[in-house]
């Protein structure tokens, strides 16, 4: 089956039997909650950056100190907003594609305040101390339950309904239900089996494929997803290859769980699982490029919509930068590299374009297309979403190029075998550059929320209007 259900619903417009399937409201609480996890994620990362300057006036306030704040930063991005918008999203998309509401409305609602408390509690743990020594795993340990629980949930509840449709499925819901299975199993393993079963290199190697399982394994298949959703239902066209598809979703689930070891390399894990782990992020880097062949062979023929249509500019730009990424990761995983590249701000700019230049910009164009029709009104400006679009882009862009250039010259400072102070001096005016690159997408997003809230506060329209 090469395509989804089109929507075609113009703003304003009377539900349909298929949108009725859709719980509008608990869509709109999660991208409610995703928005407020953003905006106290960027505080948190510019609070951190203005440290690096020596600009910080909050120097000596511990539940301020950017060793806290740096953790809030990340697990903020991870589990407030990416989490949050993709629960959101998926409450639209699949009883869409299976014809079926979710297992139980009540339970979705159960979930949506369980994660909260799940993740403001996780903050608040961070910022008095309470954190794991793990990164992306720093949820204090009596939170983990709580929050292995809740994935569980969240499984049955979208399992459900997938389970019981009939006829040909979409390959959308592949990589939902293998993201449901594997987040499930990529949080006990990182949670559980290093604080509690295993220790040394051994827990280092776990923690390893906790780190890069939880982007492939959890945010990947479900970002893949969704795009393999919206697109077609924008361009109105098919995917140009169900082959294709299949072989991204089954490359994934072959290569990516083996990658976690190469956060490790030149450490007391054996050898060949960092050979290993080389020789697949390396092949993910070809999965990647029939994925991406895939949708610009979907484009063809319709490249005009990447400037009139907005959510499709969005994705369109996640998915090139989602192939640098990945060919920047192929390039930085060899052992060679790494000698130069290791502890510096390269991989920093790396983590940053994939967090917020693929998946965030993905899901804010998931956004800049479904509140018009959550909400049955149509955008507040149209000019603001284009403010969000450019500011967002162009300040990830520069503060990626930023950083890798920052990571060079660390890399070549430390080589050369100078003091520590050395690169902290040729860091400095790159730290600068970032502050604005970040100011500029912080703008960005706040310009989306403002337009946002403007949208939701504005009278109803009295006849039909087409979403911009």
């Amino acid at each position: 089956m090469n395509v989804p259900m089109v929507d075609t619903a113009a703003v304003g417009e009377p539900l349909t039997d298929v949108e009725r399937l859709v719980d509008r409201k608990i869509v709109l609480c999660y991208y409610v909650a995703a928005m407020t996890y953003m905006v106290v994620s960027m505080l948190g990362g510019l609070l951190v950056a203005l440290q690096l300057i020596r600009c910080n006036d909050l120097q000596g306030i511990e539940l301020l100190s950017p060793g806290r704040w740096r953790m809030v930063h990340t697990n903020a991005i991870a589990y407030g907003f990416l989490a949050n918008a993709f629960l959101g999203t998926l409450h639209w998309t699949i009883p869409r594609l299976t014809m079926r509401p979710v297992l139980n409305k009540a339970l979705s609602y159960l979930i949506f305040a369980a994660w909260q408390a799940v993740v403001l509690a996780t903050a608040g743990g961070i910022l008095l101390g309470q954190a794991q020594g793990l990164e992306w795993g720093e949820t204090p340990v009596w939170i983990d339950p709580v929050a292995q629980l809740g994935l569980l949930l969240v499984a049955v509840n979208f399992m459900a309904p997938i389970i019981a449709s009939r006829g040909p499925m979409y390959v959308t819901l592949w990589y939902f239900m293998a993201a449901f299975v594997w987040t499930f199993l990529t949080y006990a393993m990182g949670n559980f089996v290093p604080q509690y079963v295993v220790c040394g290199t051994n827990a280092g190697a776990i923690g390893g494929l906790f780190i890069h399982d939880l982007v492939g394994l959890f945010v990947t298949p479900l970002g893949w997803g969704l795009m393999y959703y919206f697109v077609p239902i924008l361009l109105r066209k098919p995917i140009w290859s169900h082959g294709l598809s299949l072989v991204g979703f089954w490359g994934l689930a072959f290569f990516y769980p083996l990658q976690g070891i190469h956060h490790f390399l030149y450490t007391p894990i054996p050898m060949f699982l960092q050979y290993g782990a080389v020789i697949s992020t390396i092949a993910v880097e070809f999965v990647v490029a029939t994925v991406i062949v895939n949708f610009f062979g979907t484009l063809r023929g319709s490249g005009r919509e990447i400037v009139t249509n907005l959510p499709i500019r969005w994705f369109y730009t996640g998915m090139i930068l989602y192939f640098i990424t990945c060919f920047q990761c192929a390039l930085q995983v060899t052992l060679t590299f790494q000698e130069l590249i290791h502890f510096t701000d390269w991989v920093v700019g790396h983590a940053h374009l994939v967090m917020f230049g693929v998946f965030s910009q993905w899901l804010m164009g998931i956004m800049t297309y479904l509140i018009p029709r959550l909400t049955g009104k149509p955008w507040y400006s149209r000019k603001l979403c284009e403010w969000h679009y450019w500011l967002s882009v162009v300040g990830i862009v520069v503060m990626f190029l930023d950083l890798t250039m920052a990571g060079l010259f660390q890399g070549w400072s430390w080589s050369g075998m100078q003091i520590w102070d050395h690169s902290t001096q040729v860091s400095e005016p790159f730290w600068v550059v970032r502050i604005f690159a970040g100011l500029s997408m912080f703008g960005g997003f706040l310009v989306f929320v403002y337009n946002t809230i403007r949208t939701l506060s504005s009278p109803a329209p009295t006849r039909p209007a087409v979403a911009a």
